[in-house]
């Protein structure tokens, strides 16, 4: 070996440092950190100094008072106090209505169920979000079938199918009519809030809910017909569902399958883990194992450097956690008996409240508080995972309608 040659590890490796920081650095340059829109809405008082020991009673009046402090006079529910997130969103309204209903708030959940089925779409898909007087938002967002689900699980949960009838068999018709000759439905805008080319497990997983919700509600109103009808829908997607995110459940489903041998399981390419995966399991439908590891999967492999969790392997690399993911991975735990696993994630997102007390939407990659504070989303996830420690939650498990 020629003397120079020792030293072209070295070279290489350096120049490998270099080119990693180098990525590093756009890469932070690319995502600049988001900042705390506001500490919490107006009124809301300051966090006691030492409520980084609270009791979990004290988490649950926290984020009951989230939202309170995110109740409308006329008893709905907004998304945040802020600008761009003072709407009511299905889905973050169908959450609300189910953690009012866990801790018996069965009136304020009913003020918000009412909302819901006063700007119900007769046909099509929900709207992403309305203002406070149901009017749609006219941004340039499209309609996202997934609220079809969230709402008739919020319906179900809170036992009020027979009380607001017409939104569920709207809702529920809606996506049997979606359904294609593959079992699926076309591709929709999701809790990412972006257009998708692809069909994605954030529009099927809440379908999947609401259907299970749906045969439940009709078969307690003795509807029969109905409960028939949607069990099919159901049966038809679960299949399809299965044969196309089975059995990893990413995001997206796999574009590539290698076949290594026959009686091999195929080895799935691309589709990227999203925390929507929680949503197939308890509290949101019967625990399976091939459903279990997927989701503990994904908890390992969104979890952030800084203990929260990003939404899913395809969003944006910056190193922020965003709450609802988080705390839906929470109450996924708690509702599979993890009380570690859901007692460490509720620490984390009690550890990053604001000085309020209010739990914001994201958190940076310093630790600090982000975006928008309180959300309601993240509030609910959180008093319904808390009450799912104590005493666990119901989940819809439809069964076959009698003829």
């Amino acid at each position: 070996m020629r003397d120079g040659d020792r030293w072209f590890p070295y070279v290489v490796i350096a120049v490998l440092l270099a080119t990693l920081t180098a990525g590093t650095l756009n890469n932070v340059d690319r995502n600049p950190q988001p900042q705390l829109v506001s500490e919490g809405a107006p009124g809301q008082e300051q966090l006691p100094a030492d409520n980084s020991f609270a009791t979990a009673d004290a988490w649950l009046q926290d984020a009951l008072a989230d939202l309170d402090a995110l109740t409308m006079p006329s008893g709905i529910t907004v998304a945040g106090w802020d600008g761009p997130w003072r709407y009511v969103w299905p889905r973050d309204a169908s959450f609300v209505a189910a953690a009012r209903c866990a801790v018996g708030q069965h009136d304020k959940a009913y003020d918000v169920l009412a909302f819901l089925d006063r700007v119900r779409p007769t046909s099509g898909r929900w709207e992403a979000r309305y203002t406070e007087t149901g009017a749609r938002v006219d941004d340039g967002r499209e309609p996202q079938l997934d609220g079809s689900g969230w709402v008739l699980w919020a319906a179900w949960f809170c036992r009020a199918g027979g009380k607001y009838w017409d939104l569920v068999r709207e809702s529920a018709d809606q996506i049997a009519s979606e359904l294609g000759a593959d079992g699926l439905p076309a591709p929709s805008s999701d809790y990412w809030e972006r257009p998708e080319k692809e069909l994605t497990l954030g529009t099927v997983a809440p379908l999947l809910t609401g259907l299970r919700s749906a045969v439940l509600i009709a078969t307690a109103q003795d509807r029969k017909a109905e409960a028939a009808r949607w069990q099919a829908a159901l049966d038809t997607l679960s299949t399809a569902t299965d044969r196309v995110f089975g059995p990893e459940y990413p995001r997206t489903p796999a574009r590539a399958t290698s076949f290594v041998e026959p009686g091999v399981d195929p080895i799935a390419v691309g589709g990227g883990r999203d925390a929507i995966v929680t949503v197939l399991g308890p509290p949101f439908a019967p625990e399976r194992p091939e459903v279990r590891t997927a989701i503990d999967n994904a908890l390992a492999a969104l979890t952030q450097p800084n203990g929260g969790v990003t939404p899913g392997e395809d969003w944006r690399a910056d190193g922020v956690s965003w709450t609802p993911q988080t705390a839906l991975f929470a109450l996924s735990a708690a509702a599979h008996h993890d009380h570690a696993t859901a007692n460490r994630l509720l620490t984390w997102l009690t550890s990053h409240r604001t000085t309020t007390g209010a739990l914001p939407e994201k958190v940076n990659r310093d630790l600090k508080p982000a975006g928008e504070a309180p959300l309601a989303w993240t509030a609910s996830l959180v008093v319904l995972t808390i009450t799912a420690l104590d005493n666990p939650l119901p989940f819809p498990d439809a069964p076959q309608p009698t003829s």
